[in-house]
């Protein structure tokens, strides 16, 4: 979003937050086209952006589909879908759980591939270090953590004072 004058000459207000909320979409956009360019290199097949954004909030044991579209804000067919091509590229299996519902787990190759990038992470993680320094870094993943809390509250109904 533009914070120049609009074609009606409506004003528009310079936010920090907007700026803030633009600039860690491309942090996000960059790093994970750069591991996955980096996985894919490395023999990984299929590893989208997108597919990283998926396996990224899976944890490392059993998964349920209504957890993760809770947590991603998709519907369980999405993730079905996702999981099922997932599980024909060999990072995910399932599994009977409780219930009808069906566990998901990663195979030895999808914790490789989570093993791996989260070694390309820690290569980035050295790299700025020496860019801008360990504490500028652990000062900004505060800072962004603080700010999601903020945002947490406002999403709850919370208002500004």
């Amino acid at each position: 979003m533009s914070t120049r004058l609009t074609k009606n000459n409506t004003p528009m207000v310079d936010s920090d937050t907007l700026k803030l909320v633009l600039g860690a979409a491309q942090v996000h956009e960059l790093t994970a086209r750069y591991l996955s360019r980096c996985l894919s290199d490395r023999g990984y097949l299929s590893v989208t952006p997108a597919m990283l954004n998926f396996l990224s909030v899976l944890d490392c044991g059993v998964n349920y589909a209504s957890e993760i579209a809770r947590t991603l804000g998709v519907s369980r067919q999405m993730v079905a879908k996702t999981v099922k091509e997932l599980c024909a590229n060999g990072y995910l299996q399932q599994e009977q759980g409780i219930g009808k519902q069906k566990q998901i787990l990663f195979t030895e190759t999808g914790e490789l591939l989570i093993s791996d990038a989260r070694q390309i992470l820690a290569n980035i993680d050295q790299q700025l270090g020496v860019k801008v320094g360990r504490e500028s870094i652990i000062d900004t993943v505060q800072g962004l953590a603080d700010i999601s809390a903020l945002l947490a509250q406002l999403d709850d109904g919370d208002n500004l004072v």
